[in-house]
């Protein structure tokens, strides 16, 4: 009987390339650029657990990133989102997909370099636009132009993401297609 090559427990760490074998890979990028979706789909291939930061810190909460956000502000919110995001890179080695504004936090950013893989996927504003469209929970874009918000976003985050040990192009292709280059990346990767 053969393992579907896909199948979780057909890829466990032996597969992983060595210089992620014990490392977090941490998924940067603007909203829509296809964390979560590229995350879930990149852990199932490495045979590792994935999980959304946004995700867990609802779960924590209690309550929506919107609600969070309208109730207590950003700050608090980003001061939460650290807490999440340090509490799970000290766990098992995963797949993390950080909220579009986690990495421009220095104290965040500076936990997910040191000990994670960092990834940015980074996606032209035409694609971002017709991501985010499909979704309406965004706090950021609440009563504003989408096209414009990314493009302030960007100008102002995409220089901090440029940081990350890696950037993968994350185009209007098959999500698939991304998940293929960031193996490729993984490959070839030291740390």
């Amino acid at each position: 009987m053969s393992r579907n090559p896909k199948s979780p427990a057909a890829n466990r760490s032996g597969n992983r390339p060595e210089a992620i074998r014990e490392r977090s890979i941490v998924l940067v990028g603007l909203m829509g650029s296809g964390k979560s979706t590229v995350g879930r789909r990149l852990a199932q291939r490495l045979g590792m657990r994935f999980a959304d930061a946004d995700d867990e810190i609802e779960r924590a909460a209690g309550m929506t990133i919107s609600e969070i956000f309208a109730r207590f502000g950003e700050a608090h919110f980003r001061d939460g989102e650290r807490r999440v995001i340090q509490r799970l890179l000290t766990g098992k080695p995963l797949v993390l997909a950080t909220g579009g504004g986690a990495f421009i936090n220095d104290d965040t950013r500076a936990l997910i370099l040191g000990g994670s893989l960092c990834i940015w996927l980074d996606a032209d504003i035409p694609t971002l636009v017709e991501r985010v469209g499909r979704r309406s929970h965004r706090p950021l874009l609440k009563d504003r132009d989408p096209r414009e918000v990314l493009r302030e976003l960007a100008a102002v985050r995409n220089p901090i993401y440029a940081e990350a040990h890696l950037r993968i192009s994350s185009a209007s292709t098959p999500h698939d297609h991304t998940v293929r280059a960031i193996m490729e990346a993984l490959a070839t990767w030291k740390v």
